[in-house]
């Protein structure tokens, strides 16, 4: 029995609990080596865009079967038209129409700046059930100078043609009457064929702020 192997059977309860001698400067040194095959887990800029009282942001290039999971980050998103929803839709032809069918599922927390008001809620008006509609991220952010929403959505395994597309997003924004509201959305786009653009807009008007595109190795 090595070294490490009896710290630790010297220091395990009946229950299989490690005791906190299990860990020592000691048994720590005794390891030579470690699997270098173990992935670390990267994340690669593939893309950057800003938005400048823009009508929509695509991403049309670098979603391909490069990665299985791609994340997107809003920064400082801020409409130019108060009330509007930040939203996205997906495309299977690099583009040329963001009419996937979605069917998705939110739901949000809020809390006002005068502490009056706070609660956590599903919202179906702003889920979809086998739609082509866009799926909103963000709604109803205000355009005063000093709000904006921020977050990040993230798509799986794009590039199938044997799965449907899931997707899940977290987000927080200003919203127009002064609430905090935190957004929780999930869902899947239901098509087998290769998703390979994204398009985010605003439900109404234009918008300003910057995407970021990952790809996750």
């Amino acid at each position: 029995m090595g070294t490490i192997t009896r710290s630790f059977a010297n220091n395990i309860t009946t229950s299989g609990v490690l005791l906190p001698a299990s860990l020592t400067n000691n048994s720590i040194a005794n390891v030579t080596s470690y699997n270098a095959a173990v992935s670390q887990g990267n994340m690669v800029l593939i893309s950057s865009q800003t938005a400048s009282n823009s009508a929509s942001i695509s991403f049309t290039t670098g979603i391909n079967s490069t990665y299985k999971e791609y994340q997107f980050y809003f920064i400082d998103i801020h409409p130019r038209t108060d009330e509007a929803f930040f939203q996205f839709n997906l495309s299977t032809d690099a583009g040329s129409n963001y009419n996937v069918t979605k069917t998705t599922t939110m739901f949000r927390s809020h809390h006002n700046e005068a502490d009056t008001d706070a609660s956590l809620s599903y919202q179906s008006d702003k889920d979809l059930a086998q739609s082509t509609s866009y799926q909103p991220l963000m709604p109803y952010i205000g355009s005063d100078a000093d709000q904006s929403g921020n977050g990040s959505l993230t798509l799986f395994n794009p590039a199938s043609t044997t799965y449907v597309k899931h997707f899940i997003a977290t987000t927080n924004h200003s919203e127009y009457d002064n609430y905090s509201q935190e957004y929780f959305m999930a869902g899947y786009g239901n098509t087998t064929s290769a998703v390979n653009a994204i398009n985010f807009n605003m439900s109404s008007g234009n918008f300003d702020g910057t995407i970021l595109m990952y790809g996750i190795v």
